[in-house]
């Protein structure tokens, strides 16, 4: 016991040597002290036990420190369980203890090396060890007070005791440090067995975290855990399949996320359902009231007619009681008169009876007889005129019961709801309508109205289709192309037909444009495309579709879309030395068209078309569309019809605009006897006038003198003099925006033969002329020579 109470108060020591290395040593009392250890046990140093065995260091507390009264306390102990024993040599039983656990003589630099690792557990191991490591400690603190013992001297210098001076102030801050231990062990309130079952589990525990830690490198497929890769080679998991940890992090992320999204689809819908349960519920309540409106209706309609019914034979039950009585009536009072007769004449016969004179008698019993002979001829009625029972009367029920069964029948469906027209769901020709019914009603079938929309304001409006169809869609066809369509719906069954749905307008797509071919231009980096739409309405917007061409077997690939276009016209940038297939689409509220017939465009040079509003009346535009031919001149003034843009004098044409900037490179074909003119000219030059007479036209004039073969460069109408001796059979027009230049080569010969330099201020019309009868040939979509370049 005293062994082990022993090393724990060394571990305690070093601990606090460790945590206050700043402060001293605390001095021991006496020499005598110093000359052996003191050993007590460690649950009763600052502890409530402790106290009751040294009541007098509670109540010296205030005159004494705490270290004090630990050494007194332990001098005491001393001199009671652990009498001084005479001649006893530490030093060998050091070496026998180390022997025994197999130490070297080095052991104070092994521990040395084994500090570090030894401060990292520090925090967590249990004051209270056992084992090699601790015999090691407890080992080396006996070492440490066994040198103490034998050079007291060198002892109290260690402890910074020189003189009695700085004793004092040692002793000062060896009580502080002791208080202070001593207040963080009372805090604790832990025995030593106590604390040191919390420092094993917290140890332990750490332990078990740390090897957590380690083993997160691979996953078990199989178990679905992490484990160690040592596992995986030698433990329970050898034959499992393994993954890398964050793969299987990956992997089980986006298993979560499909699993999310799965989830947010199932929370879609069955808030689509919910939402349609609530439909349903407010349509099982409109339901219910309509039907109870419904049977009131009935019940009052049955109700009226029995109450009619009842009227009616109750009044002739009266009548029939009213004619009986009328009979009755009569007959009595018809009984009554006679029997008033039978009394009188039975009367008189009495008195007759009564006459004594004979005579008299006589002639009243004559009268007398006749009288009751002519009142008994007459025939008395004894018979009832009528019967007291009256006639059995049975109510008709039979509309009542109609009305009753009806209550029980379907009643006519509520009107349907006509959906709007959905994107892209029409076609140039056909329209794909759907709608909705939003009750519980009975519906056999639908019947679907449409005429086309017009503006016209009379009787005879368009034509009213029907149709009979199952579903709550239908798709029409054989319809007018961009035009538009009013649509309306009801409900069929049994009981009859619902009111009408609201109208709904749908347009039909528009039809493919057509691209005008004659009218496009292009040069090595753009295009300008036209087009005009087949519809007689006007459509929202174009797109234009391209496909760039590798080869001719190439399909068509877009490659880009142009859309938005308002107009019929745009103007395309592309790329120099490709093959472009371009095409054109309508489109409005219902759709896109089909595409239009595809065009080729090849950025290999400047392309043109001529303008034939522009030809003068002589002049011919062969079936190629670049060759022009004058074959008469006699009457340059002729009567023959002529457009507001032709020329009138000069037998001329303009080339369409060339609307790009840059430079824009072609040649004309000319025959060496022929005169011509050509050149570039703006769009609002004369045509009551020669080309290169004005100001807003440039040309290169071949005239046929006797002497010669005459070339003039004109523009307002001058010329510089210039002689040409090759006379050349093809030129080369180089126009320049940039550079404000036109030139004109010898083709044939790549010769420079002039240039006008000319800031255009807007954009020119090759323009082209004959004055001899003769042929032009025009060759456009050539790539600019490099003999062009400025010099």
């Amino acid at each position: 016991m005293s062994s082990r109470s022993g090393s724990t108060r060394d571990y305690e020591t070093n601990s606090q040597s460790q945590h206050h290395s700043a402060s001293p040593p605390v001095p021991e009392a006496s020499d005598a002290e110093t000359e052996g250890l003191i050993f007590y046990h460690m649950d009763l140093y600052g502890s409530k036990e402790r106290f009751d065995i040294f009541p007098e260091e509670l109540s010296g507390r205030g005159d004494r420190s705490l270290g004090d009264t630990r050494r007194e306390s332990a001098l005491s102990s001393e001199k009671v369980h652990h009498p001084q024993e005479v001649g006893y040599d530490l030093e060998k039983e050091v070496a026998e203890l180390a022997k025994m656990y197999g130490l070297d003589e080095d052991r104070e630099k092994e521990l040395e090396l084994l500090g570090g690792h030894l401060e990292k557990v520090e925090s967590r191991w249990p004051p209270a060890r056992t084992g090699k490591a601790g015999l090691q400690d407890s080992i080396y603190n006996i070492s440490k007070s066994s040198s103490s013992m034998k050079d007291p001297s060198q002892s109290t210098k260690q402890q910074g005791l020189p003189d009695e001076a700085s004793q004092g102030e040692n002793q000062s801050k060896a009580r502080a440090d002791d208080e202070a231990e001593s207040s963080i062990w009372s805090r604790g309130g832990l025995s030593s067995g106590g604390m040191s079952d919390e420092w094993n589990s917290q140890a332990v525990s750490e332990e078990e975290e740390e090897e957590e830690e380690e083993a997160a490198d691979v996953f078990c497929s199989t178990c679905k855990i992490p484990i160690r890769a040592f596992d995986k080679l030698f433990g329970e998991h050898k034959d499992h399949e393994v993954a890398q940890l964050p793969s299987a992090v990956e992997s089980e992320k986006e298993e979560i996320h499909k699993n999310m999204c799965k989830l947010e689809e199932q929370i879609a819908q069955m808030e689509n359902v919910a939402s349609h349960l609530e439909e349903i519920f407010i349509t099982v309540e409109e339901n219910f009231g309509r039907q109870e409106q419904n049977f009131e209706v009935h019940y009052n309609d049955a109700v009226q007619v029995l109450a009619q019914k009842y009227e009616e034979q109750l009044e002739a039950l009266g009548e029939e009681k009213r004619q009986k009585l009328e009979a009755l009536y009569e007959q009595l009072v018809s009984c009554g008169k006679h029997l008033d007769t039978c009394k009188e004449l039975t009367d008189e016969t009495q008195e007759l009876f009564l006459e004594n004179d004979n005579a008299e008698f006589m002639k009243a019993a004559v009268t007398m007889v006749d009288r009751l002979e002519e009142f008994l001829k007459k025939e008395v009625d004894l018979e009832l005129s009528t019967l007291p029972d009256f006639e059995e009367r049975v109510i008709d029920v039979s509309e009542v019961e109609q009305l009753m069964n009806s209550i029980n029948a379907i009643p006519a469906p509520c009107a349907p709801v006509i959906n709007p027209q959905a994107p892209n769901a029409a076609t140039g020709t056909s329209l794909r309508v759907c709608w909705g019914l939003f009750s519980d009603d009975t519906v056999e079938c639908y019947q679907l109205c449409y005429q086309p929309v017009s503006n016209e304001r009379h009787s005879d409006g368009p034509a009213e289709h029907t149709l009979k169809v199952k579903e709550t869609y239908c798709t029409i066809t054989d319809l007018l192309p961009n035009t538009q369509y009013e649509f309306w719906v009801s409900a069929l069954n049994a009981s009859g037909i619902s009111p009408p749905s609201e109208r709904a307008v749908y347009v039909t797509a528009p039809s493919p444009p057509t691209i005008k071919n004659k009218k496009i231009r292009s040069c090595e980096n753009a295009a300008l495309v036209c087009w005009e739409s087949r519809d007689i309405n006007p459509v929202d917007s174009y797109t234009v579709e391209l496909s760039k061409l590798t080869d001719e077997e190439n399909d068509d690939t877009i490659t880009e879309s142009i859309v938005g276009i308002p107009n019929c016209e745009v103007l395309i940038h592309l790329q120099p030395t490709q093959k472009y297939h371009i095409c054109v689409r309508a489109q409005n509220l219902g759709g896109c068209s089909e595409r239009s017939e595809p065009v080729l465009i090849h950025t290999t040079g400047t392309c043109f078309y001529l303008n034939e509003d522009t030809a003068h009346p002589l002049l011919a535009i062969l079936d190629d569309g670049f060759t022009i031919s004058c074959d008469e001149l006699e009457n340059p003034e002729c009567d023959l019809p002529v457009y507001d843009n032709s020329f009138t004098r000069c037998i001329a044409i303009l080339g369409s605009l060339i609307p790009f900037p840059g430079k824009h490179y072609w040649e004309v074909e000319v025959e060496e006897d022929t005169e011509y003119r050509i050149g570039v000219a703006f769009e609002n030059t004369p045509r009551h006038g020669h080309l290169g007479a004005n100001n807003s036209s440039w040309c290169m004039r071949h005239i046929i003198t006797p002497s010669r073969h005459k070339y003039e460069f004109l523009h307002s109408g001058m010329t510089p003099d210039i002689r040409i001796t090759v006379p050349p059979r093809r030129i080369g027009i180089l126009l320049d925006y940039e550079n404000c230049r036109l030139a004109f080569f010898n083709a044939d010969i790549a010769q420079h033969l002039h240039t006008f330099n000319s800031h255009f201020q807007h954009y020119v019309h090759p323009c082209f002329a004959l004055e001899t009868p003769g042929i032009l040939r025009i060759h456009t979509g050539i790539t600019t020579p490099p003999w062009t370049a400025l010099p």
